[in-house]
């Protein structure tokens, strides 16, 4: 899609006005210290820079990258301090889990390595994961009290996100590593302000179909250069731009902020908070259905690229744009930053959202707006512009006698969740990253009232027999069917797989599944709810709090204790240590035992776990609105 098109109609919408510009305080610093870095050479736009010493070239994904070992060192030592004191209030038993720290602390690879993973599912995802990230984090007020477990996110090396997922964690990091506290907070110039729906885009102040024009007019303006300068945009691209404003505490959706940033920021390449990953997936050209051998791609902080054997190859973040071929860069071209706008690596993980574009006339926009928009909309099917373009394709005749891609001027990225694994655990099951235990937070909208049913790990599980292909040696717990995850309650309550490593097929994480349930509040939106004042906008970040503390301990008073034991279990196999009775109590409440149910549940509805007072919201019945303001706000973006 040509943006010129969107540019011009966007400029003859009634009142269309430039977003007021001027220098924002918060550009410099979010509460007071230096953030993720406005760094891109030129706006929005991928712009030519000078290149280093040693130029770019894609390297093979047998190892670690430099970058990452190297920051491995100094997160590990962090990691074991920050454990020390999560144990000093989660108690496992008797057992002196601090004694036991400081006995291997001279070994990191014996102690624990900790992941967590926070599933897609649009606003609804943000803010339960938001809930679980708020209970981990030991800067939440009280969350180092007993039944609380604030430490976790301390203790933890990496972190993934996709989709929705995406969205929090660049809200978290692109804002200085900052807490949710502070994302919603009710003081003006709260980031979180989903009251205003992302059709709308914020609120200046002035009346809002003003505010809104001079909103779109932001955004297809760059878009357009980025257009002009000859890279090929998509309506990712405007997605992209306008999550930017909803997520990130900076003048104009912050449009200068690069992902690659993050690895620049002096507290993260000392180590002080886990390495964050974007996940998206792979799709050739012309294909409408993502399948279980999709690639997976990972964006962190110095790379994107992927495992899969389809590529098997990661490219510097930092020079994405750059013409690169059978992985170098030819020394005829240039070196080109800017490509990785920290929005448009969000808005890639997400473009789930773009395929509601084609359905405009379903929508309740005003008729004037329909008829400007279909002139854009004429023709984007057959352009498959619902996806994100990396153009040019980094991978352009690297692994030429392997990869599907290799033959691409430009690589199609689509949503995270195409492929049905919602919960990113790919980047953490990878061999070389070690990781014991993952804290996998599931917003997933699998059932017929938008609850999740196991269908992320069945996908991954199911990935991961596929060992001489796509599987590429990632080992993962045998999980059961969806309907057994339904009929024996693993779906309404944290449920552990994989307990036993004797019984694994390879080098399994112990994987602690905490799926979205109503605790004092029904947080199963829909996916494209696409507004929610601060009042649900908070009680579906508490409740996420109370999920993953099963209410601070109230419906378990070990749940704590239980979630230590998880932490610990295959450190304790790799010192030869004995586990605790407390653990042995807590895993035979916790883990899956292989039985399986796997006739057909009824309608998973479940009641408040913590109160029955408030009324139950049955949301099929308000769909047809919810979708209609979601392709509403997409046309627009």
């Amino acid at each position: 899609m040509k943006t010129s098109t969107l540019v011009s109609i966007v400029l003859s919408l009634p009142g269309a006005i430039a977003v007021p510009g001027g220098l924002n305080p918060d550009d410099i610093a979010f509460a007071g210290v230096q953030r993720a870095f406005p760094n891109a050479p030129d706006g929005y736009v991928p712009t030519s820079v000078r290149c280093p010493a040693s130029r770019p070239s894609v390297r093979s994904a047998a190892r670690l990258s430099p970058n990452e070992t190297s920051w491995l060192e100094g997160r590990r030592g962090k990691t074991v301090s920050a454990m020390k004191d999560f144990f000093g209030h989660v108690k496992v038993g008797d057992y002196d889990v601090g004694a036991y720290l400081d006995k291997h602390a001279g070994n990191s690879s014996s102690l624990p390595n900790i992941g967590i993973a926070v599933s897609g599912g649009g606003w609804r995802a943000l803010m339960n994961g938001a809930g679980a990230i708020k209970a981990f984090d030991s800067r939440t007020y009280n969350s180092t009290a007993t039944g609380h477990l604030g430490g976790l996110l301390q203790s933890a090396t990496y972190i993934a996100g996709l989709s929705g997922g995406s969205w929090l964690l660049g809200s978290i990091y692109i804002n200085n590593f900052t807490t949710i506290d502070k994302l919603q907070t009710h003081k003006d110039g709260a980031v979180w302000q989903f009251g205003n729906s992302i059709i709308e885009g914020p609120d200046t102040g002035g009346i809002q179909l003003l505010d809104s024009a001079g909103y779109y007019k932001d955004l297809a303006d760059a878009v357009h250069a980025k257009d002009d300068a000859g890279f090929d945009t998509s309506l990712t691209d405007l997605w992209g731009r306008a999550l930017s404003f909803q997520m990130f505490n900076a003048t104009n959706g912050g449009v200068s902020y690069t992902w690659s940033s993050i690895a620049e920021t002096p507290e993260f390449q000392d180590g002080d908070y886990p390495m964050p990953f974007v996940v998206a997936d792979g799709r050739n050209p012309g294909e409408l259905v993502i399948g279980g051998n999709a690639t997976v791609y990972e964006f962190n902080p110095w790379e994107f690229g992927t495992f899969d054997p389809t590529i098997f190859g990661f490219v510097p973040l930092k020079y994405l744009g750059s013409k690169f071929e059978g992985g170098l860069l030819p020394s005829n071209e240039s070196c080109i930053s800017g490509f990785d706008n920290a929005g448009f690596v969000i808005g890639t993980s997400s473009t789930l959202f773009n395929q509601f574009l084609l359905q405009i006339n379903t929508t309740s926009l005003p008729s004037f707006v329909k008829n400007v928009f279909n002139k854009i909309l004429t023709g984007l099917g057959n352009d498959s512009n619902d996806i994100a373009s990396y153009d040019p394709n980094p991978f352009y005749k690297y692994n030429e006698h392997s990869s599907p891609y290799a033959a691409q001027k430009m690589l199609d990225v689509v949503d995270g969740g195409e492929d049905g694994q919602n919960v990113p655990l790919h980047p953490l099951i990878q061999p070389e990253r070690h990781v014991d235990v993952i804290f996998a937070v599931d917003s997933s909208a699998d059932t017929e009232y938008f609850w999740p049913n196991g269908t992320s790990l069945v996908v991954t599980y199911q990935r991961s027999l596929n060992s001489s292909g796509i599987g590429n040696g990632t080992a993962f717990p045998a999980v059961p069917d969806q309907n057994t995850f339904v009929n024996l309650g693993l779906s309404t309550r944290p449920s552990f797989f994989g307990c036993d490593s004797a019984n694994q097929t390879g080098p399994t994480p112990l994987v602690v599944y905490i799926p979205n349930a109503p605790y004092s509040y029904h947080s199963n939106i829909s996916t494209f709810q696409l507004s929610t004042d601060d009042e649900e906008r908070d009680k579906i970040i508490l409740n996420g709090y109370e999920v993953a503390t099963m209410a601070n301990g109230t419906t378990d008073a070990d749940w704590t204790s239980c979630v230590g034991c998880a932490i610990l279990s295959r450190s304790f196999e790799r010192t030869g240590t004995t586990l605790p009775d407390i653990c042995n109590q807590c895993f035979d409440r916790y883990c899956w035992n292989g039985t399986v149910n796997s006739t057909t549940p009824h309608n998973y509805d479940p009641a408040y776990y913590l109160t029955e007072s408030m009324a139950s919201v049955k949301l099929p019945a308000m769909l047809s609105t919810v979708v209609a303001a979601g392709l509403a706000m997409l046309i627009l973006a």
